[in-house]
């Protein structure tokens, strides 16, 4: 029996290789942000249950809930803090492990299709040797500054 053309999960050219390393990449750099996104919900998480802890729990306080701000005790309010913080870094964790995932397959594409990245530290060091290679090398003093006939 013929085997199809497109039959297995081969990319047909560079192209396609490009477009999906692109998007792996893409892909890597969102979970990065969402990652430091909710990192810093949970510092935000921090400070609130730092700064209402040592509080009188029958205070009053004021929590945004949907868009809406309520009023709440602070005996109400700080577990529920709490639980969010502790869901959040949950959220992290599984982003991270997901991370990990996304790197090791990038890393297994990279190497199945033989891809180097140039990095910008690279290039700037051939553009330095290029002009290097070009410079000549003449000083020049001022036109008064102690010049001898030879």
């Amino acid at each position: 029996m013929a085997r199809v053309v497109g039959d297995t999960n081969e990319p047909p050219n560079e192209q396609a290789v490009a477009s999906i390393y692109t998007s792996m990449r893409t892909e890597i750099n969102q979970i990065y942000s969402k990652i430091t996104e909710l990192e810093m919900e949970v510092s935000e998480h921090s400070l609130v249950i730092n700064a209402i802890k040592p509080l009188d729990p029958s205070r009053r306080c004021y929590r945004m809930i949907g868009g809406v701000l309520v009023e709440r005790t602070i005996k109400e309010v700080l577990p529920a803090v709490q639980r969010n913080k502790e869901g959040l870094e949950e959220v992290i964790a599984r982003l991270t492990e997901a991370l990990e995932k996304k790197k090791n397959e990038i890393s297994e594409f990279e190497a199945k299709y033989k891809i180097r990245i140039r990095r910008v530290d690279d290039e700037m060091k051939d553009e330095n040797f290029k002009k290097e290679g070009n410079a000549q090398g003449v000083l020049v003093g001022s036109a008064g500054a102690d010049a001898h006939p030879v």
